[in-house]
């Protein structure tokens, strides 16, 4: 394929980087051959002209397609480079928070800095027994791949784990073991896996420290073998250690820590038992104080002791030894603060008295003076002399240092030693899977010797790791049969014979090692003339002749020469450890002891060198190990590696590399410089290079056809896919060499998948332009036409409107017109009239004011003689009316202010709040009050207005008269005239008049004013008042309705608290219930576990031949169910098996017989309680019925008996007639008479039939004293329920929750009560027991006499038989009743009447039967009358007198009636065995289920124990129903993976429990029976303990049910819920890596939906075939889906690849076919479809938009039924599968979960697949007649008899 063809136009490519090391960019123009330069736009928008190599000419890496992006596996990618990889683990990491990622056979795992929920047993669970690539990466995954190999290919396997420190490589290494101690199950009882996982705290104490880029760093290399036995079960475990880090013990840099250890120590040095060894703080040690870090955040180092101390005991190391520990490392403390001083230049001294020196020799137990010369002196030997040589201080300072660290080695030995002690086991190891946990490749500014050895052991497992997987792909090829060429890959030999081989690198330093005068720089030499001109990959520093540079295959590293030499010799001075060899401390001696102990119980030698191992071969003699121990460190660690290599070529390896993804530790950080870097030294990058070297993208042909089936056409699509493919891919790619087709598979070249999605993408893209193109010109012309339309329609209604508008117009433009005339004419006429009428009224108004004046002028002149003619008169009436009015004014004011002060008051009153309560209780009163005053007051005002009137009509009678006189004065007007100075003085009066007037006028008006003040301030004070009024009721009636609202809320909170406590009782019901079920399973594990220890322990013994050892579940289930021999049988059985396996420790059998006590005791205890809980729902229920049942049980029992005595009267009468009839019509007729005659048996019979009835006579005695005790009873139980019943009565009323608080205590104290009356109804019927039978003895003698007195009654006359037997019973009667009346006078006087009652009836039967005597004589007259005539010939000759005897006899010699079938079924005690092996052992279910009734074993069973019961023979019914129930278990476990058993013994069993409960006797059960029925029950023993040792079996077969339909439907529910597509073509296949290729078990048929809905349908119909109960069944369903929901939920939530649109839509089909089936079946109401809701709601969720905060409202209200966790790992898993779907960007999915912060719920991501709900088994009685069942003769049943 040309370049031209790739790099076009909006291609995406990568460019370098210095920031991002590489960046993404756009061509924004083709690429054409010859270009020397991309024009690129990047991300950001900048446009940037990216130049080419001139000389290579090399593009840039293409970008994957964006759908490629974010997958499982990196090989899976088109294009394999570096950019792609980096990417993709990005994307994965960053935004999708997964860090996990397949890179081909390596598992890719990068440090979170942050807990994840991933590592919980359900996660474990569900990788368990899965295909590695059918989930998402996991370490469980590879965990899994390991495991499985194992057992499959009997391979050893090995888990290689690497990367730089803090990378995450001890954590994962940790939860791999934990991983293999989950899903494997211990054998032994010393739980391996539980010493397993207790040795990483112990080894993360002593080997793991605080470094700059991790807080819990390795400092040394492990590796893990677990052993396995042939079951795949751990046995055991072995560790190797590797270069520990010895340097750290005496030095750390800054940000550092030394060891755990020291640390823990110093922070619990103020416990009790730690002050020996006198630590303090740890800063106050050299050792620990040179970091300057001590503490580590979140950590709690005296937490961490106790958990390190608790690992310790686990794994047998007991306190002693734990203290001489903790002993030791205290020592290496104060040995670290020795300090040493100069005594000269070449010679130093210790201080006396140093107090560390003297702690330390104390703790060790070491001679003071000893310790002090020889940290000072070493001691040189010759040939011939010994010197002993004083030493510098730093000379003595490093070997004080060295002294530590050698110490410290030899305690890490030692404890990696007791490790393997305790991890190692007697059984044979089958297979094992090793753990490696191993330094990565490390370079530093300097590096030393330590950082030689660590990339040298990476260069051994680089060179492991690429030949593997060069042998995989090699498998691969040949395997798909695909021609094989040699792919090149890095070779990096020639660096590990640069260092390994002959005149290498440590075999020139250990040369020098040896030399006297040796030293750094002479080997440096050494290595520069050696090496530096004939290796390549050894080069020399510009800069130093110290140092020399290595080429490894992750990057070039230069090494200082400095301290290799002393490093690779590690010496110690040789006194100095004499010295402590001679320590009176005796662990101190083991550490330095030479011998077998020196070395480790696998084999291991103690290492020396700056990091030490463990793994050697073992000494065998003291020369070889001294040999050993003067080899160097670099030899030592070379033999070593060897021995690891071996073992790891001799195994399956599997690999995981850890990428640290910052060196700040910060939380989903990823630095990519750091991540690229530690990707090109882990070797990740290599397994790319050698993938993209070949054929990287595999398909098989379905896959292939699958997704590029667009690119097809009709024609092309052939039968045989495989062709089919073949002719595309030649039409598709023009190039061969880019694709080769296997067998199953097609491989293709890197970038053609790439290739192939863009035809695919814009095969698509084409189809969707022309799919939007017809839709949008279909959606245009439909727009134009509808425009088009409504256009015309516009017009026409427009041209309508304007033409409706001028015909309108000129109609107004008429009406306008004459309007206008009309109305000028008005206007013209108006104008005229109003003209003439203003001139008519001027004239008239002139003429009139001219008469006025004159009028006026006339007028005045008369007056003015009337004045002076009156005036003298009226001066003295003005007088006179003035003193008047002055008087009223006074009396006015006066009243007045009182009126005021009146008011004043009132208002005082009316604010007061006295006034207002006043006016609250009587306010209608005062409104009538104050109504009457106004009233009043009016009639007042009234009154006032007259006297104004009358004033006024005085005022004007006075000026007639005035005027009258005024007429008469005129007269005398001359005389006035004389007196001119009188008029003067009277006008002068006329004046003040006057002015009285006017002052009268005003008071007049002011006492209006004052009176219509009031008026007004009355109205409102009435107003006021209304309002008050108004407002007052309005509270009232708000209060009142308070009230109400407040009795409702207290009602409905009481109704809702009842409603709530009756919710929580039975939520603790069911969860008591849950716990009870568990318990059993818990039980019956232990129980098979216990027979599996045994049978294993016999078959171990090898017992002798045909010797059968008895089982001992047959005694311990029998104690089980008897309860009164358990513990003794128990401990019977356990001597037993002692006995038998004699060899074996007893330990694990007492543990388990203690937890068996334990879990009995513990099953008893909840038995009882739920027992009591049910109790009193039952008793709340059964006691209103008491009363009732108790009160009319007497009067029933009375009326039944009288009809029954009725019926059986009657059939007597009709048998003995019909006897008689026979009789007497029998051929021979002589002799009749005869005593040996039928009519004389006849007569015998009726004599029988009497005697008979006299029996029937005393039972019907008995049954009245019963009636007599039972009436009795019922009162004293109706005197002792009535307070009761009152309670529940009151119970209804309470209103708060004290009162419901106090009901509840009464409710407690009245169920003590019922529990002291149901003891002394227990009492009472021991008692009435007791009484039965001494009734039944006086029955008996009753019934002797009987038998006299029938003897002397034969004696008699017929006719005087029955007399006498009835008197005699009447005299019996009477003196029982005398005997009564002596006991109990009240109650006698009851059973007197009744008796008297049923005497009358005696006495009238008596009659009857006289009657129908008389009538059966006459009869028999006549019957013999005609015998008589019958000729006595007729029967002469006709037989010989034999025959005469015979032939008469067999007619008329009728037997006695058969009695009916009862129901029962009785078989010989020795016939037990037979009967459970025919019908339980060896029963075949599909036959019984088929052919017969169903629950047939059950009813044979309950039938075999009525009669059992019947005979009252305890030990029958006990033994019987013992074998029934271990018979059943036996069955179950012998064939409980089949359903159909267990489906079969479930409904047997269920069906078993309800025949013991409908026929126990109890009313609860009764009330549905029959009446045939009832007379069934059980009448001797109550099995009540049994029925709930039936019901625990029936829980244990419905949990076996379960499971066994888990197994069945597990394989199904992946493939027909996730991966099957039933809707074809929705979802695409995306391209798969290699996980996909190589999963670990072959494909065995893909299930589908139908499958699914088969296999349930299957369940449902055998079930139902069974006659399981319809409830049973519904509670199975609900389980069945709760299961499939759970499965494909939790794969949903692991697998990247199911998350996506069309796989939503997929499943959302699956779940409406799943209940399209309930609904067929009836089932939509059993809360099936319930369990599928989180399922549901995943499948929306997958569909849904995921951009705006609207969305994510909706998905917040939307999924309820998942938790956080769940939602936000399906929005981070969410991947398209076409181009055209989005991802979810990382914004939204936090802003789910800031919505979702407040939501309470468990932080558990996987639903739990093992949950049961808790089972109940409602009561269903049968209606089926157990007298009608028949035994059908092919169940071999013949030896039972019915009864």
């Amino acid at each position: 394929m040309a370049a031209s063809e790739l790099y076009t136009k909006c291609a995406r490519v990568w460019i370098p980087d210095a920031e991002e090391v590489w960046k993404s960019a756009e061509l924004i123009k083709d690429y054409k051959n010859g270009d020397s330069s991309l024009q690129l736009m990047l991300d950001d928008g900048k446009n940037i002209e990216h130049k080419l190599d001139p000389k290579t000419k090399n593009l840039p890496y293409l970008r994957n397609p964006d759908i490629l992006v974010g997958e499982n596996d990196l090989t899976a990618l088109s294009y394999l480079h570096e950019p792609a990889v980096l990417h993709n683990l990005k994307v994965r990491f960053m935004d999708s928070k997964l860090i996990y990622t397949y890179c081909g056979i390596v598992l890719v795992a990068i440090n979170p800095y942050e807990p994840l929920p991933i590592y919980g047993s359900d996660i474990i669970n569900a990788y368990s027994g899965q295909n590695m690539g059918d989930m998402d990466p996991h370490i469980f995954a590879v965990a899994e791949e390991a495991y499985k190999q194992m057992a499959r290919d009997e391979r050893n396997q090995s888990i290689i784990v690497s990367g730089e420190s803090g990378a995450g490589k001890t954590v994962s290494a940790k939860y791999a073991m934990r991983y293999f101690a989950t899903v494997s199950d211990s054998t032994s009882e010393t739980n391996v896996e539980q010493k397993v996982l207790a040795s990483n705290p112990i080894m993360e104490a002593i080997g793991n420290a605080k470094t700059t880029r991790n807080d819990n760093s390795s400092r040394f290399g492990k590796y893990i073998e677990i052993g396995f036995d042939t079951r795949y079960r751990i046995i055991g475990a072995n560790m190797r250690t590797y270069l520990l880090e010895k340097s750290r013990v005496v030095f750390q840099a800054d940000e550092e820590r030394n060891y755990h250890i020291f640390y823990q120590l110093c922070a619990s040095s103020h416990l009790p038992e730690f002050k020996t060894l006198t630590l303090s703080n740890a800063d106050d040690f050299l050792y620990t104080r040179q970091g300057r870090s001590p503490v580590i955040d979140g950590v709690d180092d005296t937490k961490e002791l106790s958990n390190t101390r608790k690992a310790f005991t686990l794994l047998g190391i007991n306190e002693t030894n734990q203290m001489g520990l903790f002993q030791v490392l205290a020592a290496i403390l104060h040995l670290g603060n020795v300090q040493i001083k100069d005594r000269d230049s070449d010679s130093s001294v210790i201080p006396p008295n140093n107090c560390h020196l003297t702690a330390f020799c104390d703790l060790v137990g070491v001679s003071y003076q000893d310790m002090s010369q020889w940290l000072c002196h070493r001691k040189l030997k010759t040939a011939t002399e010994t010197y002993i040589k004083t030493l510098p201080r730093l000379q003595a300072t490093n070997a004080r240092d060295a002294l530590s660290k050698h110490i410290y080695a030899k305690l890490f030995n030692w404890i990696v030693e007791h490790v393997n002690k305790a991890l190692i086991t007697n059984i044979k190891q089958h297979s094992f899977i090793g753990v490696l946990d191993i330094y990565g490749f490390e370079t530093f500014e300097i590096n030393s010797f330590e950082q030689f050895c660590i990339n040298y052991a990476n260069e051994k497992l680089q060179q492991q790791f690429n030949m593997h997987v060069f042998k995989l792909e090699q498998e691969e090829y040949m395997r798909e049969q695909i021609p094989w060429t040699l792919i090149d890959f890095y070779d990096n030999q020639p660096c590990i014979n640069l260092i390994e081989a002959k005149m290498g690198i440590l075999d020139l330093l250990d040369e020098e090692c040896k030399m006297p005068k040796g030293s750094d720089d002479s080997w440096a030499q050494k290595l520069y003339n050696t090496h530096l001109k004939t290796c390549s990959l050894f080069e020399k520093p510009r800069m130093s002749n110290r140092a020399f540079i290595i080429q490894h295959f992750a990057d070039k590293v230069e090494y200082q020469c400095d301290g290799f030499l002393e490093k690779n010799k590690d010496t110690v001075n040789e006194e100095q450890i004499n010295v402590l060899k001679a320590s009176k401390f005796p662990l101190l001696v083991e550490l330095f002891q030479d011998g077998e102990k020196a070395a480790s119980p696998t084999g291991q030698a103690p290492g020396t060198g700056g990091r030490t191992r463990l793994s050697l071969k073992p000494d065998k003699g003291h020369d070889k190990s001294s040999k050993e121990h003067k080899k160097t460190v670099g030899c030592q660690f070379r033999n070593s590696l060897q021995m690891l290599m071996g073992t790891l070529n001799a195994t399956t390896p599997h690999y995981v590399r850890c990428i640290k993804p910052n060196d700040f530790k910060m939380g989903f950080s990823f630095d990519p410089k750091r991540a690229v870097q530690q990707l090109r030294a882990c070797g990740v990058l290599e397994t790319i290079r050698i993938s993209a070297a070949g054929f990287p993208s595999r398909w098989t042909y379905q896959e292939f056809f699958s997704r590029y089936r667009v690119l097809m056409k009709q024609k092309d699509v052939l039968p045989d896919k495989k062709l089919t493919c073949k002719n595309v891919l030649e039409h598709l790619v023009q190039d061969q060499d880019k694709y080769q087709f296997g067998k199953t598979k097609i491989f293709f070249r890197a970038g053609q998948v790439a290739y192939l999605e863009k035809l695919r993408s814009e095969k698509l893209r084409a189809a969707c332009v022309r799919i939007q193109k017809t839709i949008r010109c279909w959606l245009a012309r439909k727009k134009y036409l509808r425009k088009r339309s409504s256009a015309i329609t516009i017009q026409r209604f427009t041209r309508g409107y304007q033409a409706r508008c001028l015909a309108k117009f000129m109609r107004r433009s008429h009406a306008a017109t004459v309007i206008q005339k009309y109305q000028r004419m008005c206007v013209e006429r108006k104008r005229y009239r109003q003209k003439q009428a203003a001139a008519l009224v001027v004239q008239t108004i002139l003429r009139a004011y001219m008469a006025r004046q004159k009028y006026q002028a006339l007028l005045r002149e008369s007056k003015a003689v009337i004045i002076q003619k009156r005036v003298r008169g009226w001066l003295a009436r003005c007088w006179y009316k003035r003193c008047l009015v002055s008087i009223v004014y006074l009396q006015c004011c006066f009243r007045r202010m009182k009126a005021r002060r009146q008011l004043k008051k009132l208002k005082i009153e009316a604010r007061s709040v006295e006034h207002f309560k006043k006016l609250n209780k009587g306010m209608e009163n005062k409104i009538m009050q104050l109504q009457r005053k106004i009233d009043e007051q009016n009639k007042d005002k009234r009154l006032v207005n007259e006297r104004l009137v009358s004033l006024e009509t005085t005022y004007t009678t006075e000026s007639e008269r005035m005027r009258t006189e005024l007429s008469r004065l005129r007269g005398v007007e001359e005389d006035a005239k004389n007196k001119g100075n009188q008029v003067t003085s009277l006008l002068e009066e006329l004046e003040k008049l006057r002015k009285e007037l006017s002052s009268t006028q005003k008071e007049k008006k002011t006492i209006e004013d004052w009176a219509q003040t009031y008026r007004s301030e009355m109205e409102t004070m009435v107003s006021e008042l209304k309002e008050q009024n108004g407002s007052l009721k309005k509270e009232k009636d708000d209060l009142n309705r308070l009230i109400q609202e407040q009795s409702q809320q207290m009602t409905e909170k009481m109704v809702r608290a009842i409603a709530e406590e009756t919710q929580q009782l039975e939520s603790d019901l069911n969860e008591e219930r849950s716990r009870y079920q568990n318990l059993l399973t818990e039980h019956r594990r232990l129980e098979e576990k216990h027979d599996d220890l045994k049978e294993e322990m016999v078959s171990s013994n090898g017992s002798k031949p045909g010797h059968r050892r008895t089982d001992s579940t047959h005694s311990s289930n029998e104690s089980e169910y008897t309860y009164n021999s358990e513990y003794a049988e128990l401990e019977e059985g356990s001597r037993a098996a002692e006995d038998v396996t004699r060899g074996i420790d007893t330990s694990l059998t007492l543990k388990l017989q203690k937890r068996l006590t334990e879990l009995e005791q513990e099953k008893q205890s909840l038995r009882n309680e739920l027992e009591n809980k049910e109790d009193q729902f039952q008793r709340a229920r059964a006691r209103d019925d008491v009363e009732f049942k108790k009160a009319r049980g007497a009067e029933l029992e009375y009326e039944s008996l009288k009809r029954q005595e009725l019926e059986s009267e009657n059939k007597k009468l009709k048998h003995d007639l019909s006897e008689i009839r026979q009789s007497l019509l029998g051929k021979a007729a002589t002799g009749a008479g005869a005593p040996g005659s039928p009519a004389y048996k006849v007569v015998l019979e009726q004599l029988n039939s009497s005697c008979e009835e006299l029996e029937v006579r005393k039972e019907e005695v008995l049954i009245l004293r019963s009636q007599l005790v039972s009436q009795k009873e019922a009162m004293h139980h109706k005197e002792t329920m009535t307070e009761p019943s009152v309670f529940v009565e009151d119970v209804s009323k309470l209103k708060d929750a004290g009162e419901l608080k106090q009901a509840y205590m009464g409710l407690k104290d009245t169920n003590r009560l019922l529990e002291h009356q149901l003891q002394t109804q227990r009492r009472g019927y021991d008692n009435e027991v007791e009484s039965l039978r001494g009734e039944l003895q006086n029955v008996k003698e009753e019934n002797n006499r009987q038998q006299q007195l029938l003897a002397q009654n034969l004696q008699l006359p017929p006719e005087a038989r029955i007399e006498a037997s009835l008197q005699h019973e009447i005299t019996r009667l009477t003196n029982e009743n005398l005997e009564l009346l002596a006991e109990d006078p009240t109650a006698s006087r009851e059973a007197r009447v009744i008796i008297l009652r049923r005497m009358v009836d005696l006495m009238e039967q008596l009659e009857k039967q006289d009657r129908t005597i008389r009538k059966l004589k006459k009869q028999l007259k006549v019957y013999s009358k005609r015998i008589g005539e019958m000729g006595a010939g007729q029967t002469e000759g006709q037989t010989s007198p034999g025959q005469m005897v015979d032939e008469p006899i067999h007619p008329v010699n009728i037997p006695r009636r058969e009695k009916d079938f009862q129901g029962m079924l009785e078989y010989k005690k020795e016939d037990e065995l037979k009967l459970v092996k025919n019908l339980i052992l060896e029963l075949k279910p599909r036959g019984v289920a088929v052919n017969l009734i169903p629950g047939l074993p059950a009813y044979i069973l309950f039938m075999c124990l009525r009669h059992a019961d019947y005979v009252n023979d305890d030990q029958k019914v006990r033994t019987l129903l013992t074998s029934t129930i271990n018979s059943i278990k036996k069955i179950l476990k012998k064939r409980g993976d089949d359903f159909e058993t267990v489906s079969f013994w479930l409904a047997n069993t269920c069906r078993f429990l309800h025949c013991l409960k409908q026929y126990s006797g109890d009313e609860a059960f009764m009330k549905h029976n029959t009446q045939r029925q009832n007379e069934h029950t059980l009448s001797n023993f109550d099995l009540a303990e049994y029925r709930q040792v039936i019901s625990d079996l029936a829980i244990q077969i419905y949990q076996q049910l379960i499971k066994c339909m888990e197994n069945i439907l597990q394989p199904m529910i992946v493939s027909g819920m996730l991966e099957h597509e039933t809707i074809q073509g929705v979802s695409g296949v995306k391209p798969t890596g290699l996980r996909k290729r190589t999963s670990s078990i072959a494909d065995e048929g893909t299930y589908t939906l139908d499958s699914i809905l088969r296999q349930l349908s299957a369940f449902h119909s055998t079930m139902c075939q069974h006659g399981t109960d319809p409830e049973l069944i519904k509670q199975v369903v609900k389980q069945q889906f709760y299961i499939i929901g759970a499965v494909t939920l939790n794969n949903l939530l692991l697998r990247k690849d199911m998350c996506s649109w069309s796989k939503g839509m997929q499943i959302r089909y699956n779940v409406s076919q799943q209940e399209e089936w309930l609904r067929d079946k009836g089932l939509m109401l059993c809360g099936a479809k319930e369990t599928l809701e989180p399922l549901i709601q995943a499948a929306q969720l997958l569909q849904v938009k995921k951009k705006t905060d609207e969305d994510a409202d909706a998905i917040c209200s939307m999924c309820l039924a998942l938790t956080t966790a769940q939602i936000v790992k399906v929005l981070n898993l969410y991947t398209p599968v076409n181009e055209f779907e989005e991802r979810v960007s990382v914004s939204f999915i936090r802003t789910i979960q800031t919505r979702l912060r407040d939501r309470c719920e468990s932080p558990q991501l996987l639903m739990d697949t093992k949950m049961i709900y808790p089972v109940t088994f409602p009561f269903s009685p049968s209606s089926l007649a157990l007298e009608t069942i028949q035994i059908p003769s092919s169940l071999n049943l013949g030896f039972l008899t019915r009864v």
